[in-house]
């Protein structure tokens, strides 16, 4: 029988299946370990995801030599069955990775396990920023990173307090470190944190709802499990939280459940609210992997119906990818177990192998870099680097964006329009309009009064300064009503100054006797204690008091003063008072002005006016006689030269002004009594040891004692009639010389005793009254701002107008208890009148003289010297000028005519003068005088001339 040889086709198909059989037989398996809650739809869409994930992976990747193997376990939303089975897969399956662990209390108790085994525990649902592990590796968003958004959130809407409701586990503790830094960072508190159990009945859930809805804030963060979450938000809107004046905002452990139809969140009952979602950027490739995991998951769970893929199953998807991609990249040569030899426990955890290929899968897994359906995908520290985030509102039936929150930008309505500026905004403007609870589209104020919405404002009860507050008690009725006074006017006008009404009504802190109920630390301590919300009254700033409740801006001047009596100073009485007018500056001054005028007119009049002429000590009197008779205008001399009567005029108007200002001056220091206070010096008080007063039940008593005045010289008063008569009766009648009080309290009492006593102030310092409301009230920052508001207007003018209105006599200009001395300052400018007006009439008189008598100093007989020249110019000035029509006026009269002659020497160039003048006796003629400076002579002639007649004499 022959062979046939065989076909070489059929050979070839041989070595080919071969060789396929060989290939597949080389790919390493990787045993990779499951943990998911699989009995709820959560579990079931996140295994789908990984499932499809490992499929789409090696179907692009054929080539790859490794291939994970997945044992998946359910751990039944239990942690201890989580650990179980985490253990079973790392003891008895040696897997080399486990994924999964939904929740952070499962993560926390596997992650040692991963630890200790040196095996990856890779999650993409445990949040909670406390998980940390070396070998912990988390593929979603850390808690932590959205906790900035959220106080962008309550920044931009100016909400100054929030409280968090929280899960009571590890998912909700590890939120609450960062979640009060960031509020304290845009100048939020927390008032409260509540913690709800994680297995809560609904009794329990209610009663804290209660205890929430009795507190003043109305701003809520809820960080929860959808589960838990959406039977929170049901009861919550079964009591009433859910309608208008609350503030919601859930966390992105809630909120990026919404979408999903397997969350168990029941969206008609979270109307109105805000949530924070992680930002998953929409692709193509998202939106066709979207089509097919949802036909690929109704093909294999064909019972579970109107599924939605979240965030959690695309970070599951990511995960997987990750894992796979890492997988390949250590190879399948080190993936082994490795007993642990030091240990003798014979425990499951005692007896744990380590995996020799952990350490370099987690360098593998730390450095893998991939465009995932989630965003970039990229691993710091084992965390997933995403920090975007969308701000949604619950309207209707799901969810409606209304912007996004990113680090850079901060709150922007379009993420793509933000992202080449620098700018952080923190405005609710940069968001899309918001529907509140109770269908609002006005923003929540974030905190309400109290539950009837009503203030409860306490007042106390005065006997005295009924000014300040006024309460009235009505004896028929045992009951006390507050009728006024300025601080309550001053809180009407702050409350209506406010943005947002706020009703309130008065209790008086009185008993039903209508007596006080207490002190004033009395009263701070019934706000204290939550039984009032607010007081108001002439209550003081102090320091033990702010440790209780919360103190506004002061709306009154601070400062304790000290009123004394005032003693008289009789001004009439003193032998000097006609001095104290005028400052001695101006003395010096008016008289140096006198000699200077006297001068000047005596200059201006010497040659022409017979009244100033003579022997010198006659013209020196004369002038000053002149000057200082001006003063009482009582100058007899005659002025004749009208450059004099120019300066006399202007002289004459400034002693017109000097002196009526000195006889006011005088009259007011004569005719008023000078009122000075007995004493300006706490010292002073103590050493003389004596008595003070202060007002009963008030904080100076402690301020007295530690000066060093002792009990027996400190006295009290209720009232400013009582206070008048302390210090009327002085201290030696058992009064008292001082008191010490606050600055409202004495201005008011001065305003009708301004005559009789005065204020030293500050003496010490005070923070003045100011409105009180409970410890951390949300209403004392705007309470602050509203008195800031009134004060810069004229409303708080007005008030005080009102209430601390002056007599009449306090406010009559004319009961001034002191003057003011008159002083240069007053004057300069008229005394700058007449020194430029004498001195410009002696340039001019200066000039005209020297121009007329020019040829005495350009004689060209070079043999007189210059200062003999100016001597002759001066004897010159001292002749009298006969040619003056006043002077030949008054020689006319007498009959007498006088002569003078001016020639030419023929032997010389100079000009000789002869003045020939006649005495006042008729018939006589006096000598003429003819003065020669020629060659060192003087030359001297007598003529007897003819009175009517004229000689021309030259003299060689």
């Amino acid at each position: 029988m022959t062979k046939c040889p065989p076909n070489p086709v059929f050979l070839l198909f041989l070595f080919f299946r071969i060789f396929l059989v060989m290939a597949l037989n080389t790919t390493i398996p990787i045993n990779v370990g499951v943990v998911l809650d699989l009995d709820t739809r959560f579990g079931i869409i996140r295994l789908s995801c990984i499932n499809m994930a490992l499929s789409d992976f090696y179907a692009s990747h054929s080539n790859y030599n490794t291939r994970l193997v997945l044992h998946t376990r359910d751990s039944a939303r239990d942690v201890v069955v989580a650990a179980d089975a985490a253990l079973d897969l790392i003891k008895n399956v040696e897997v080399q990775a486990i994924i999964g662990l939904e929740s952070s209390m499962q993560a926390n108790f596997v992650i040692d396990l991963g630890d200790q085994a040196q095996v990856p525990i890779i999650s993409f649902s445990a949040t909670s920023p406390s998980l940390r592990g070396s070998y912990f590796f988390r593929i979603a968003q850390n808690d932590s990173s959205q906790v900035r958004a959220i106080g962008a959130l309550i920044q931009a809407f100016g909400w100054r307090e929030a409280v968090p409701v929280s899960i009571d586990n590890e998912f909700g503790e590890g939120l609450t470190p960062y979640l009060t830094t960031a509020l304290q960072e845009v100048g939020a508190g927390i008032p409260y944190w509540s913690l709800i159990p994680s297995m809560a009945t609904d009794d329990q859930i209610i009663e804290e709802l209660h205890r929430l809805m009795s507190m003043q804030t109305r701003v809520f963060i809820v960080h929860m499990s959808p589960s838990l979450g959406s039977r929170f938000f049901a009861k919550a809107r079964d009591i009433g939280m859910m309608e208008e004046g609350n503030v919601w905002i859930t966390t992105n452990g809630m909120t990026n459940s919404f979408s999903s139809s397997s969350s168990s969140v029941d969206i008609d009952n979270m109307q109105g609210v805000l949530g924070i979602k992680t930002n998953v950027p929409n692709t193509k490739e998202l939106e066709n992997f979207r089509a097919r995991w949802q036909t690929k998951f109704q093909q294999d769970n064909p019972t579970i119906l109107n599924v939605k893929l979240d965030v959690f199953g695309l970070w599951a998807y990511d995960a997987a990818w990750a894992l796979a991609l890492a997988v390949e990249k250590v190879g399948g040569t080190n993936f082994s177990f490795q007993k642990m030899n030091s240990s003798h426990n014979s425990t499951d955890l005692g007896s744990l192998e380590v995996s020799q290929g952990g350490p370099e899968l987690v360098r593998e897994l730390s450095g893998t870099r991939f465009k995932g359906l989630s965003g970039d995908f990229s691993l710091i520290n084992g965390q997933l680097q995403s920090s975007t985030f969308q701000v949604v509102n619950v309207n209707d039936n799901g969810e409606r964006g209304i912007g996004y929150w990113t680090p850079q930008n901060g709150l922007v309505r379009n993420i793509n329009s933000n992202r080449n500026t620098n700018r952080y905004s923190t405005s609710n403007a940069s968001l899309g309009p918001v529907i509140w609870p109770g269908d609002t589209i006005l923003a929540p104020r974030g905190w309400q009064i109290r539950t009837n919405g009503t203030l409860k404002v306490l007042v106390p009860l005065k006997q005295g300064f009924e000014e300040l507050v006024s309460v009235v008690y009505d004896p028929s009725t045992n009951t006390a009503k507050v009728n006024g006074g300025y601080c309550i006017e001053v809180f009407d006008a702050v409350i209506k100054a406010l943005p947002y009404p706020v009703p309130y009504e008065f209790y008086p802190f009185a008993n039903p006797n209508g007596r006080s109920a207490g002190s004033y630390n009395d009263l701070i301590n019934q706000v204290f204690l939550g039984n009032y919300d607010a007081a108001v009254g002439d209550i003081t700033i102090r320091a033990n008091r702010s440790l209780y409740v919360d103190f506004t801006l002061p709306f009154t001047e601070s400062g304790i003063s000290m009123v004394v009596p005032l003693k008289g100073n009789d001004g009439g009485k003193n032998t000097w008072v006609f001095l104290k007018p005028l400052t001695w500056d101006l003395w010096v001054t008016i008289g140096c002005f006198f000699i200077f005028i006297g001068f000047v007119v005596w200059f201006l009049e010497h040659r022409i006016n017979e009244d100033f002429r003579g022997p010198p000590h006659h013209q020196i009197g004369t002038s000053f006689w002149f000057a200082f008779s001006t003063m009482v205008f009582a100058h007899r001399e005659q002025v004749v030269s009208n450059l004099g009567r120019f300066v006399v005029i202007i002289w004459c108007f400034v002693v017109l002004v000097l002196t009526q200002s000195y006889t006011a001056s005088l009259s007011s220091i004569l005719t008023i009594q000078q009122l000075q206070p007995i004493v300006t010096d706490v010292n002073l008080l103590l050493k003389n040891g004596d008595n003070v007063g202060y007002q009963e039940g008030y904080f100076i008593y402690g301020i007295l004692s530690k000066l060093g005045f002792k009990d027996d010289k400190l006295r009290t008063y209720n009232s400013a009639e009582e206070l008048d008569k302390l210090l009327q009766n002085g201290n030696e009648n058992g009064g008292i010389s001082a008191a010490f009080d606050e600055t409202p309290y004495m201005k008011l009492f001065l305003a009708t005793n301004c005559l009789k006593y005065t204020l030293v102030e500050p003496t010490f310092k005070a923070d003045g009254f100011a409105l009180v409301f409970q410890k951390g009230s949300l209403l004392t920052r705007d309470v602050s701002t509203a008195i800031t508001q009134v004060q810069e207007g004229d409303k708080m003018k007005a008030i005080e107008d009102k209430w601390f209105k002056k007599t009449e006599s306090c406010s009559n200009p004319n009961t001034a208890s002191s003057y003011d001395t008159l002083s240069l300052e007053s004057f300069w400018g008229l005394f700058i009148v007449a020194g430029v007006a004498s001195s410009l009439a002696l340039l001019i008189f200066a000039a005209m003289f020297l121009y007329e008598h020019s040829h005495i100093l350009t004689c060209v007989d070079s043999k007189a010297s210059f200062w003999t020249r100016i001597r002759q110019v001066l004897r010159a000035y001292d002749q009298q000028d006969k040619t003056w029509h006043a002077y030949k006026k008054s020689r006319k009269e007498d009959g007498v005519h006088g002569i003078a002659a001016v020639q030419s020497s023929p032997n010389t160039n100079c000009l000789c003068l002869r003045r020939p003048s006649r005495s006042s006796k008729p018939n006589q003629i006096e000598p003429e005088i003819v003065l020669e400076e020629q060659e060192g002579t003087t030359s001297t002639q007598h003529s007897d001339l003819n009175p009517n007649a004229t000689e021309l004499t030259s003299i060689t």
